[in-house]
């Protein structure tokens, strides 16, 4: 059995992977300001790494902002290395997003390349873990490009993947052996990002119509065709959106 922190370990992916690594035997330990863990001041990061084998960081930023996400994650990743180093954690894994790389004009999406930087010259033996969107997050992204009451989205090619799956490769990934690389996973299907949410939202009841609009921009991204898909080498999931929608209605009005 390992002893694993998992920074993030109370959100929404982070508490399926606690629950994973535990029904597979190991200590898996939810670190996160509510568990008295916090990355950006560096409380409870010596107490929560200590005897760890591995760490994992699924956490996110409260703010998007382009200046609070980079020193959300730049002031974390920082953190987090320095005192994994020091407790002689032997594995630092992290998720991040496919396309990241290409999607120089977003904020967000720099800041997760720099988080990615400073993970692998941090001395400690890594792997990352890069995942398409979430089906969870249909209903946010349709927030995020509605217009007086329309939702512009491109119709840029998608790859999206259910969050058990997103939690099981990332959980995959932290019980083996370090890469030193960035590997990819995706669902099985793709979209348009203008079908995909149109989709969700016919399927939630959510009258809200999708207008497809080449200039919409994604996280401050104007999106190319291909952006956002994985690799021809990504693992893919098997959870299919048509399959997921059913398990996963819209909340009780």
């Amino acid at each position: 059995m390992s002893k694993i922190v998992v920074i993030g370990g109370t959100g929404l992916i982070g508490s399926k992977v606690v629950r994973l690594l535990a029904e597979h035997g190991h200590e898996a330990v939810a670190a996160s300001p509510n568990t008295g863990v916090d990355t950006l001041t560096g409380a409870g990061l010596a107490e929560a790494f200590a005897g760890a084998s591995a760490v994992l960081d699924v956490s996110n930023s409260p703010s998007f902002a382009d200046a609070d996400v980079l020193a959300f994650f730049t002031t974390a990743t920082r953190n987090i290395s320095r005192h994994a180093a020091d407790a002689g954690v032997g594995h630092y894994v992290a998720l991040s997003v496919v396309g990241a790389e290409r999607m120089t004009d977003s904020g967000y999406m720099r800041a997760k390349v720099e988080q990615e930087r400073l993970i692998a010259g941090s001395g400690i033996p890594y792997s990352i873990v890069h995942a398409t969107q979430f089906f969870e997050f249909v209903g946010a992204i349709a927030g995020s490009a509605t217009v007086d009451d329309e939702v512009h989205l491109s119709e840029a090619l998608i790859q999206p993947m259910a969050a058990d799956d997103v939690a099981a490769a990332v959980a995959r990934a932290t019980v083996g052996t370090p890469t030193g690389r960035i590997s990819e996973v995706a669902g099985p299907e793709q979209f348009s990002l203008a079908g995909f949410v149109r989709t969700g939202l016919a399927f939630r009841g959510d009258p809200r119509p999708v207008v497809v609009d080449p200039d919409a921009c994604y996280f401050g991204e104007k999106l190319t065709s291909h952006m956002l898909l994985p690799g021809a080498d990504a693992q893919l999931a098997e959870t299919r959106f048509a399959d997921w929608l059913p398990l996963n209605p819209p909340p009780t009005r």
